[in-house]
């Protein structure tokens, strides 16, 4: 392409721009714009689990998950208020939960923790860490307690101060465009 073709090029799709504005640019964006915006954000997945009020484990899985402090360590974590796992982080002091950083070949770890049916232990191998319900083999455990709870929206974060790790070797499991089967690197 020679130098008056690219500027023609150029031209054409700044009238283009300019005739039709950039969508959510006026203040007013949709929940599923949202969404989808976001649906381009890679990250990590992680299950969070915590002790119901009768005893039995529960979980999640979530995408808002990252670190937050080093001194004291602390994770940040946002959870759906709607979640029983929510409730239960958040009912009263001292609340005790786990984050549970995904490897690469846990993906039907994380569909079975995404839905909403059923006992999602049932199947799974995990064992108690005091009040907290800790899964097997996962690269990344964090024991954490419920710190500050911060309402926004629909959803709670919590910000968890960590009181137990344990860390494996393993690929991560990176959720992207709304699937669970990207890789890192080569």
């Amino acid at each position: 392409m020679d130098l008056r073709q690219q500027e023609k090029r150029q031209e054409r799709q700044e009238r283009q721009r300019e005739e039709k504005p950039e969508r959510g640019t006026d203040g007013v964006v949709s929940g599923a714009e949202f969404v989808e915006a976001m649906s381009r954000l890679v990250s990590g997945v992680a299950v969070v689990s915590a002790r119901r009020g009768d005893g039995r484990p529960s979980g999640l899985l979530v995408s808002s998950v990252c670190s937050y402090s080093a001194d004291p360590p602390s994770v940040l974590v946002a959870l759906a208020r709607t979640s029983r796992t929510c409730r239960e982080i958040t009912a009263g002091p001292d609340a005790h939960f786990g984050v549970h950083l995904l490897a690469r070949s846990h993906a039907a770890l994380a569909r079975t923790f995404a839905s909403s049916s059923g006992d999602k232990f049932a199947d799974v191998l995990w064992d108690w860490d005091g009040t907290v319900p800790r899964l097997a083999g996962v690269p990344v455990y964090a024991k954490c307690r419920a710190g500050a709870v911060l309402p926004h929206g629909d959803h709670v974060i919590v910000v968890g101060e960590v009181v137990g790790c344990a860390v494996a070797e393993d690929d991560p499991l990176v959720y992207f465009r709304r699937r669970l089967d990207w890789s890192l690197g080569g």
